[in-house]
């Protein structure tokens, strides 16, 4: 189905030699620097139709190779999930903002917990101290997670939980809240972040080493696939990548190669590939360079199909689509002139739902600064539904589609992405290349060259390097109660007086005996958070059995 340009071809050559060229070299015709993507991309002054087989690069939405999209009517049929993502102090306190966002038009949950949860220490645990309830949510018990969805009905909301070492222990809470008040586990919707090799690579909420946290990551998938179908048991995560500072098409790559880690994890486990990759979802980064970013999208939802057909040989379509959230790019907010984050945000809202997204989050203008408040939580979500209900963008089944600049700027980041998964396949995959240290390496330098370009003014930041202005007016900021640790501490420690220690002891005698044989541990802890056992006290028997993997790491060296 090929189609041939040459004259179109020739008579562009014709024009930027002739034209183009002669009126570039006059002095001040162009711009100072370079015209490249973040990603290094050299992009042409003009782009036109080109040869290539549109079967095999783009199709229709809804088929094979799925690059214009993953579903037949995409926003027509919907809009995608308007998800906010929320989380401070005490359970209370961030079930009155879900209740606040729900009432203005928000379509999902998104959990943010704190660092001591993310961490498996219980908010009574001297590591937890002076963090508690600060970056998230602290839930410490299934008491918590009751507190957290108050008056939220289970069975008709889809939640998001951010989180990922301890991503069993909150599903099991999750599904122990929601099965209490009436809703069977087969019902729950949503998804667990449950990503711990992106842990290693960005970000460092890891708890226990490698192998064990990938033996719990398929147990999940495991699980799922028998008790909850209609729970995503992973999303694989590229965001934490690129605020780490990788390019666009190293998310792509990074991130499709933790995919292919546990896609490969699953199967070796024995798995049928078919039974769990309909699940699998998938978390971006949106970026500034609108087009770009488009097209990173377009790009990964391609290489993803061609990857489970043709790698692991899948033969529902459903296992090859690349289902993904979206969130805005929380580094590129700036702390000076933060009117500025509602226009940043605003165009990464746009080229989100220009990618294709299924769901999405859009930051509040202050988060440069603070936890969001009430105000611009809301002014983020509005951004959604201005651009889902004003703009015209959802009318039109992939609207830039065609593009040729786009057609030509997907081909070259699947380009680059094929080259950095072909270096992690000679290293022998994601898990031994990240021991390595190469995606790491890769994201620093990637990350300094960034930042030379802004400190250098090769890179303009509207309002820090360029478009700066003196005597800001000041801009309120959320605070958190600095007291809400006492509160919480009171709280789990009256948990604890309420319970019977024998269930919890023997909850936690059956955890490990699982643990250290070959038992799938997500049922044993589903029964550990029915029998009350905490969160820090589940992670610590497990602690008990794997180790952790700073400790391992400094033992051997």
């Amino acid at each position: 189905m090929a189609t041939s340009n040459g004259k179109i071809v020739a008579a562009l050559q014709a024009f930027l030699h002739n034209v183009y060229e002669k009126a570039a070299k006059k002095p001040g015709a162009l711009r100072q620097g370079s015209f490249k993507t973040t990603s290094g991309v050299d992009l042409e002054p003009l782009y036109v139709p080109r040869d290539f087989d549109y079967d095999e690069k783009l199709g229709f939405p809804g088929q094979y190779p799925f690059t214009r999209g993953i579903q037949p009517t995409m926003y027509r049929g919907r809009f995608w999930t308007m998800r906010q993502y929320a989380g401070f102090g005490t359970a209370e306190e961030t079930n009155a903002r879900f209740q606040y966002l729900l009432k203005s038009g928000q379509t999902g949950l998104s959990t943010a917990f704190d660092l001591p949860t993310q961490m498996g220490h219980d908010s009574d645990s001297p590591r937890a101290r002076g963090e508690v309830g600060r970056v998230g949510v602290a839930i410490d018990s299934v008491e918590d997670m009751e507190r957290l969805f108050a008056g939220i009905e289970l069975g008709k909301v889809s939640t998001s939980m951010t989180i990922n070492a301890t991503a069993a222990t909150l599903l099991a809470l999750y599904q122990a809240v929601g099965e209490a008040h009436g809703t069977p586990a087969r019902e729950l919707s949503g998804t667990v972040q449950n990503d711990v090799l992106k842990e290693y690579i960005a970000r460092g909420t890891y708890i226990y080493p490698p192998g064990a946290s990938m033996r719990i990551i398929t147990d999940v998938f495991a699980y799922c696939a028998e008790v909850m179908p209609k729970w995503n048991p992973i999303s694989i995560s590229g965001y934490h990548i690129r605020e780490a500072g990788s390019t666009a098409a190293q998310e792509i790559a990074f991130t499709l190669a933790d995919g292919i880690a546990y896609v490969d994890a699953a199967v070796r486990r024995g798995l049928d590939v078919d039974a769990f990759a309909g699940r699998l979802s998938f978390f971006f980064n949106v970026h500034n360079n609108f087009l770009e970013e488009v097209a990173k999208f377009r790009a990964a939802r391609r290489l993803w199909a061609r990857t489970m057909r043709e790698r692991f040989h899948a033969k529902d379509p459903r296992s090859c689509t690349l289902r993904f959230h979206a969130q805005t790019a929380g580094s590129t907010l700036t702390a000076q002139q933060p009117d500025n984050n509602v226009v940043r945000v605003a165009l990464q809202a746009f080229a989100a739902v220009m990618g294709g997204c299924q769901s999405l989050h859009t930051n509040g203008r202050d988060e440069a600064l603070a936890l969001p408040t009430e105000t611009s939580a809301r002014l983020a979500l509005r951004t959604q539904q201005i651009v889902a209900n004003e703009s015209g963008a959802a009318d039109i089944v992939d609207p830039l589609g065609g593009s040729y600049a786009l057609e030509s700027l997907t081909d070259a980041l699947e380009e680059r992405a094929i080259s950095y998964l072909t270096r992690i396949d000679e290293m022998g995959g994601m898990v031994e290349a990240i021991a390595r240290g190469y995606p790491q390496r890769e994201i620093d330098e990637a990350a300094y060259q960034y930042q030379r370009e802004i400190e250098e003014k090769k890179r303009v930041i509207v309002g820090v390097n360029q478009f700066a202005s003196e005597g800001e007016a000041p801009f309120d900021t959320m605070q958190v109660d600095p007291a809400l640790e006492e509160r919480q501490v009171k709280k789990l420690r009256a948990f604890r007086a309420s319970r019977s220690q024998d269930a919890v002891t023997r909850s936690l005698s059956e955890l490990r005996r699982g643990a250290e044989g070959s038992a799938n541990v997500v049922p044993l802890i589903v029964s550990a958070v029915k029998s009350k056992t905490t969160l820090g006290e589940i992670a610590n028997a497990l602690r008990e059995v794997f180790g952790e993997h700073g400790k391992e790491r400094a033992a051997k060296s």
